[in-house]
């Protein structure tokens, strides 16, 4: 899980069953980023010998269901778009750029360096290197902070960073007997060898592959260990459908109201053009209600509706050092302050990514829950929120299992989470700079404004592999 701190100018029983689901087990990770925003004072909000790092601004394609629009596409189209829509929001000189890093998942394989390809559709000069990363679902969250790290070794000034994810088209693969069996044919030297070889096929050598949707480690599918989570953490069908509905009726509203401002415009090729999210669809707890479980049958609790939905989509933000930054003109959106990454169990801690990565990030900055005005978690499945809420909640757990005198507590709901990936959609690779962006532009109109003239934000991101 990644835990980013930023600034702009029920609990749960201690019981012996829940206790025996948690054994010893390797661990594997999460990220959390803090942000700042400064809104008054014009004062350097740098730490002593720290240089300061902002984050100019940011896009994103609309996020649509795999299977729709972009179906004909291929994952650096989405993201060459998210570039130029960067650069055209921006007005950013393409030379002022000193590297690009992108985060994805699921790699295509004519493309296995998406973020040099799609810079290179975009117009960038041959001579800005750009690198992929993939981290899971914060496989953008470590692009972003990749940027921070060039940037505060001196390395660069002006980093763009992104994440693309395509699930219209992931690559299917022969079986390993077939791909065997290709591979030999191809080095054969004679008639008699290929004939030899190609007798050889047997028709379950056909049978293709398909990505896994399963923890390599576990072999169980996130839903599943979703519908576990949620259950071992008493968190009812009710409570699920109740956040789902939230995150979708909150989404719809802000997209009526233009708030979702960092989403442009996409002329998809021989389609029309696409500017808004079409996963984003509020219903009622009735009709929620008739959902038969998806993942653990007949008496699990996690069901299509109160989880994400397989999404396409890129982002890419603009990462400066502040002194670039203002030399050029920008007023940035924030201050990108600390990070962390952590990891746990990835059987039954999988998804709890938040809950271990927020106290961190708060002890590192030396601020506690009260001094945060904005607090995003990623939205993979809304049990899997709300066992987060009840494990931040309960003393137990911090003593039991992180080795804390007390629990870090919940935010308020007030501030947390306006919208999320329930209901925008979730590009495994590209939510990471949506949920920042988030953070950021409520940074901009929400809360209070503290000594100093700035507000406060965390965002939380959590994936797979009990990160």
């Amino acid at each position: 899980m990644a835990s980013m701190l930023m600034q702009t100018v029920r609990s749960c029983s201690a019981n012996s069953s829940w206790a025996a689901r948690f054994a010893t087990r390797s661990l594997s990770t999460s990220s959390s980023l803090q942000a700042q925003v400064q809104t008054k004072s014009k004062k350097s909000l740098a730490k002593p010998g720290v240089k300061n790092i902002v984050l100019v601004d940011g896009v994103r394609t609309p996020f649509l269901l795999s299977g729709t629009t972009y179906r004909d596409l291929m994952p650096h189209d989405l993201a060459r778009a998210a570039l130029q829509g960067l650069l055209n929001k921006t007005g950013l000189p393409k030379d002022a750029v000193d590297y690009i890093v992108y985060g994805t998942v699921i790699q295509e394989v004519k493309t296995s360096n998406v973020a040099r390809e799609a810079a290179l559709g975009a117009g960038f000069s041959d001579k800005i290197p750009a690198h992929t990363v993939t981290m899971a679902c914060i496989s953008s969250n470590q692009a972003m902070t990749t940027a921070a790290g060039l940037i505060a070794a001196g390395q660069c000034d002006a980093v763009v960073a992104g994440g693309v994810e395509f699930m219209s088209d992931v690559p299917i693969r022969h079986s390993r007997k077939m791909r065997k069996t290709m591979l030999s044919l191809n080095k054969a030297k004679t008639l008699s060898q290929r004939l030899s070889l190609l007798g050889s096929i047997r028709l379950s050598h056909l049978s293709p592959e398909l990505p896994a949707v399963a923890e390599f480690s576990t072999a169980e599918t996130m839903g599943h260990s979703a519908d576990r989570l949620a259950a071992a953490f008493g968190v009812t069908r009710l409570e699920q459908d109740e956040f789902a509905l939230r995150s979708h009726t909150l989404a719809k509203k802000a997209q009526d109201a233009g708030l979702l401002s960092d989403v442009i415009s996409f002329n998809v090729p021989g389609k029309d053009t696409v500017s808004k999210d079409n996963g984003i669809r509020p219903s009622s707890m009735e009709q929620l209600a008739k959902l038969k479980p998806a993942f653990i049958k007949p008496h699990g609790t996690v069901t299509a509706a109160n989880s994400s939905f397989l999404t396409d989509g890129a982002s890419a933000v603009l990462i400066m050092s502040e002194e670039k930054a203002l030399a050029m003109g920008y007023k940035p959106k924030a201050y990108l302050r600390d990070f962390v990454y952590v990891s746990q169990d990835p059987k039954d801690q999988l998804l709890l990514g938040p809950t271990y990565g927020t106290p961190k990030v708060l002890e590192r900055s030396g601020l506690s829950m009260a001094d945060i005005d904005v607090f995003e978690f990623h939205e993979a499945f809304a049990g899997q929120i709300m066992a987060n809420l009840k494990a931040m909640d309960s003393d137990w757990f911090a003593q039991t299992y992180m080795g804390k005198k007390s629990k870090v507590g919940t935010p308020p709901m007030e501030k947390f989470n306006t919208w999320g990936s329930l209901s925008l959609g979730h590009p495994f690779g590209a939510t990471g700079c949506r949920l920042v962006m988030t953070v950021a532009h409520r940074l901009q109109k929400e809360g209070a404004v503290r000594p100093g003239g700035v507000r406060r934000g965390a965002g939380k991101n959590g994936v797979g592999g009990g990160r």
